[in-house]
């Protein structure tokens, strides 16, 4: 959100209300005070507030009423009742009622109340961007539509694209002489211009390669290859039609199966015709074949495979698990690194799965994260000091650990608790803490 979340106190006693805001005073909310249930109401309908704090045991309209009148009138405000006393029958009313979010008892612990608010405004901006995200889906929907009913004119258009591309890719062949980075951005960009959003890879595929290339450095030309070949490896999908575009590779069989296994080949034709990109082509050809000689299209085997063919493959399958381009669903980026070390020696060269997996256990190219001193971490691996580098959020969208929270023992102990309620892992971007800041600490201790 734009602006400070707003919240509204609701209470008769002007001790409470004034307790409350200084509680809140360090945090960045618009804070609004009522003293009854009427004025909340007055005041809402002059400025909406996101989220409404209101005690129970009050003249006039109590709590629970109030609470109900709102989620009525105002369903996407967060509502909480402040009660005095473990009121049972009041707080069943206002779950059943007033539908509220959460209730706090009198007298309430400081850092539970702002812990509690914050995840209520959490909550509020998670379903606001889902509303968004539901109409951006459904406008999406009915240009989809639109399309659709497009279709049969659409297929010459796409056939003279294709035709196009091909002449751009001869044309640009002198060009790429002397620019292969320019070039290669180019016809990276044209792939993706037939290629639906989640099948678009081929970016978080190079940043993987270019930083376990910087741990682990080959020669400029090996390098320079592995770099183009991971933006243009899925140069051989232009010819699909958008059925085959739209089903993960387990789900095809028969003639589709067929034209899949004939896409590396197929880009790889088509690029051994520019001469600079001959050593791409090549690593883009073989990179489905598998260490145990099952793979296509020549069934190579073990070394016979090209290096570069290896790490591209390893590279391509732990973006694609976590795109659902593999299996028909999306993998956990910890549930796809477990694959690629499960797989290793029947699919995947072993020592270079164990260097890859080792390395993208410690390091997040793929989420962004090109800093060296930052680890992608799952909550077993977590230990005491280390410092989060990206708010961690629950599985339903609400707040749990803010960026900067330093992680103790006993955190790591309830995170690691919470996963197994949750049915959930969790992968933590941290870093350890600055060497030279814990030396001044200590020397001042």
């Amino acid at each position: 959100m734009s602006q400070p979340a707003s919240v509204l106190i609701v209470d008769d006693e002007p001790n409470v209300l004034r307790a409350l805001r200084r509680v809140l005073r360090s945090e960045t909310y618009q804070v609004l005070t009522a003293s009854s249930g009427e004025e909340a109401l007055e005041i809402l309908a002059e400025e909406p507030a996101n989220v409404v704090v209101s005690d129970n045991k009050m003249p006039g309209m109590d709590g629970a009423e109030l609470l109900s009148r709102i989620q009525a009138s105002y369903p996407d405000c967060i509502r909480i009742l402040l009660t005095g006393q473990h009121d049972l029958d009041a707080v069943t009313r206002a779950i059943n009622d007033g539908h509220i979010y959460h209730y706090i008892a009198k007298p309430w612990n400081d850092d539970d109340l702002r812990f509690i608010l914050r995840k209520a405004v959490a909550f509020f901006e998670s379903e606001h961007e889902r509303q968004r995200l539901e109409a951006l889906t459904q406008t999406q929907n009915e240009e989809l539509k639109r399309f659709n009913s497009e279709l049969e004119a659409r297929v010459d258009a796409r056939t003279a694209e294709l035709t196009q591309v091909a002449s751009q890719l001869d044309s640009a062949h002198e060009a790429l002489k002397h620019s292969y980075v320019t070039t290669t951005r180019v016809f990276s960009s044209l792939i993706n211009m037939r290629l639906p959003e989640r099948h678009q890879t081929n970016s978080q595929i190079t940043q993987v390669i270019k930083a376990f290339l910087q741990a682990h450095p080959v020669d400029e030309g090996l390098r320079r290859d592995l770099l183009m070949a991971a933006s243009l490896y899925n140069l051989g999908k232009l010819s699909w039609d958008d059925q085959l575009l739209g089903l993960a590779s387990e789900k095809m069989f028969g003639e589709e199966r067929d034209r899949y296994r004939k896409y590396p080949e197929m880009a790889g034709e088509l690029l051994m015709a520019l001469e600079p990109l001959h050593g791409a082509a090549k690593l883009i050809r073989y990179h489905q074949e598998r260490w145990n000689g099952s793979g296509f299209p020549n069934h190579l085997k073990e070394e016979a495979i090209p290096w570069g063919a290896r790490l591209l493959r390893l590279c391509v399958d732990f973006i694609e698990l976590q795109r659902g381009l593999m299996l028909d669903r999306h993998v956990s980026r910890d549930n796809a690194l477990k694959l690629l070390e499960k797989l290793a020696g029947r699919v995947y060269d072993p020592e270079l799965s164990r260097e890859l997996v080792a390395f993208l256990q410690e390091h997040a190219p793929d989420m962004g994260i090109s800093d060296a001193s930052v680890m992608a971490l799952s909550t077993d691996k977590l230990e005491p000091g280390m410092i989060l580098v990206r708010d961690l959020h629950s599985k339903a969208g609400h707040l749990l650990l803010n960026e900067g929270r330093e992680l103790t023992e006993g955190l790591i102990d309830k995170l690691i608790s919470f996963e197994g309620t949750e049915s959930i892992r969790y992968t933590l971007l941290v870093r350890l803490p600055d060497e030279e800041a814990l030396i001044e600490d200590e020397s001042e201790t």
